[in-house]
């Protein structure tokens, strides 16, 4: 039997990079997924291969940091598909390696928008019908950068910070009632998280001057291999963790 058989998943940002590669291997352990991201079109292409290799997917255009967005996002997904096992909140945006003194209110707020409210809001959705269930998981995609400090600028730094705090405090609330939530920590993986990007010069050169002590960059396949064992029940010891995949950077 699959790993995820009979199992409905939502993924958030889910059109490219980490993202779709925990929609497609989830589709392939039998789980139906909703594969929601910015763009429509993006989001129906992933759920449309999906489907092509037999799978269950439903595309769905979600601005995450749109709290309307995001309850026609879980309310879609439940309508489609009837319940919701799994929620993986793996949307986030970048903040061009800004110090303090150069992050703006605009940036400020975009980033926590994306970064902490989106997850903050399907969280809070997906709970209630896990409560129903009394049963789920969520999985949280952080960073490095949610427990160093030097890993990206003020505003993504903090936010990864906050959402790992956010998903400990769910762990330990809902445990008893057969909820878990954990958050991966992912290093430097090839996405295309920084193709807009518009590095501050000062702000990457101090982020990047320890690259040289990361071993190598990750794929989005090692990390959605992550996210299937906490999606699965072969974790479900483990709740409220950060599970870091850096390929030993933060060892050294």
């Amino acid at each position: 039997m699959k790993k995820l058989e009979n199992k409905v998943a939502l993924v958030t940002g889910a059109a490219s990079g980490m993202g779709k590669a925990i929609a497609l291997l989830f589709a392939n352990e039998g789980a139906k997924v909703i594969v929601a991201d910015l763009t429509a079109a993006d989001a129906e292409e992933v759920a449309d291969q999906i489907r092509h290799a037999g799978g269950h997917a439903l595309g769905l255009k979600c601005d995450v940091s749109d709290e309307e967005q995001v309850k026609r996002m879980v309310h879609g997904a439940i309508h489609e598909f009837g319940s919701l096992d799994i929620l993986v909140n793996n949307a986030g945006i970048m903040d061009n390696f800004m110090p303090l003194e150069k992050v703006t209110d605009q940036l400020w707020e975009k980033v926590m928008a994306v970064n902490v409210n989106g997850p903050f809001y399907a969280s809070r959705l997906a709970i209630t019908q896990m409560l129903k269930q009394g049963k789920g998981v969520i999985i949280n995609i952080a960073s490095v950068g949610g427990i160093s400090g030097a890993r990206a600028g003020l505003a993504y730094t903090t936010s990864k910070h906050a959402l790992i705090g956010m998903s400990k405090n769910i762990g330990f609330m809902y445990a008893k009632k057969g909820i878990r939530c954990n958050v991966i920590a992912p290093g430097g993986v090839n996405t295309n998280i920084m193709r807009d990007a518009q590095p501050d010069p000062e702000g990457a050169a101090l982020c990047s001057s320890g690259a040289g002590s990361m071993p190598r960059m990750g794929e989005s396949d090692e990390i959605a291999n992550v996210a299937l064992f906490l999606a699965s029940d072969d974790s479900s010891f483990v709740n409220g963790e950060v599970i870091v995949a850096d390929g030993g950077w933060l060892a050294y």
